[in-house]
């Protein structure tokens, strides 16, 4: 069956707009942090795991960094465990922390891992446990109290926060052509493990990696302004500014914070791309308008 001419222009003019970029970032790594819609729409899952594959397939090197909240809580749920949060992030007692190792290292990285080979690529499973990947230490959140005139110490448990990355382990799957898929679970000087936000972790590892790209996947369209205008091609600078004026607020300055980090300390642009858009990761690399917020140093 053979494509009508207006289809096949589409298509012809698909491919030739790809081809630049393809060029351009083969070779390259490109961290990628996965959540989001995109996680647990199975539409969505599959159309991931995919593109990662079509990614490796034209010499680019994909190394995925995935969350997995929901999962997470819908387990605890389940053995009748309450989840309890502070400032966003899940209080971590030794209980959670296994359920924690067991869904994220588990059932959720299992689950990418297969969809990658289910799609011909060849993808390796791994927590921060893996090959000292992540060296973590615990999070201290530190609350003043006016009446007390004193500051209050908040123990949140096993969540942490990464002190170093050791990226050997991954630099050999990459050499090998393999697919790194990871779980952001790092382990303390003291053996303990610790939970850390995924953002955090992508943003470290791109890093280190000095990677061409680090690409955050939300349920949101991207950096919007007050008008709620999509907000693309920013200089770190404009980033400072509209944290200032209050046009970057909430739940989005983590993510705009990890993203303005990696930029400064040598990736050379974040992105901040709808997942809930079929194709994300692709039609932000490979088409000149993208599909959300790019960030770049300068």
């Amino acid at each position: 069956m053979s494509l009508d001419p207006k289809t096949a222009m589409n298509v012809a003019k698909v491919l030739a707009e790809a081809l630049p970029y393809i060029r351009r970032f083969s070779g390259k790594t490109i961290v990628i942090k996965y959540g989001g819609n995109a996680m647990v729409d199975e539409a969505l899952k599959s159309g991931f795991a995919r593109d990662v594959v079509l990614m490796k397939t034209v010499g680019i090197n994909p190394v995925i960094i995935h969350g997995g909240g929901p999962q997470i809580g819908e387990l605890l749920k389940r053995i009748g465990k309450q989840s309890e949060f502070v400032d966003g992030m899940r209080v971590t007692d030794s209980e959670t922390m296994d359920v924690v190792e067991m869904v994220l290292g588990g059932l959720v990285n299992k689950d990418i891992v297969n969809l990658i080979h289910t799609h011909g690529g060849n993808a390796v499973g791994l927590t921060g446990k893996d090959g000292h990947l992540i060296n973590a230490r615990k999070m201290q959140i530190e609350r003043s109290s006016a009446e007390l005139e004193t500051s209050e110490i908040i123990d949140l448990g096993h969540v942490g926060e990464v002190e170093t990355i050791n990226p050997a382990v991954v630099d050999m799957l990459v050499k090998d052509n393999f697919i790194p898929v990871i779980a952001p679970i790092g382990v303390g000087k003291d053996g303990a493990s610790y939970n850390i936000n995924a953002d955090l972790v992508a943003g470290k590892i791109a890093e280190v990696l000095r990677a061409e790209k680090l690409i955050l996947l939300t349920n949101t369209a991207g950096l919007l302004d007050k008008k709620d205008k999509l907000l693309t091609g920013l200089g770190a600078q404009e980033v400072k500014e509209l944290i200032a004026d209050g046009t970057i607020y909430g739940g989005m300055l983590p993510k705009i914070n990890c993203a303005l980090e990696a930029v400064n300390n040598g990736v050379q642009s974040s992105h901040i791309i709808d997942g809930r858009v079929e194709h994300a990761v692709l039609l932000e690399l490979f088409t000149d308008e993208g599909v959300g917020t790019l960030i770049r140093k300068s």
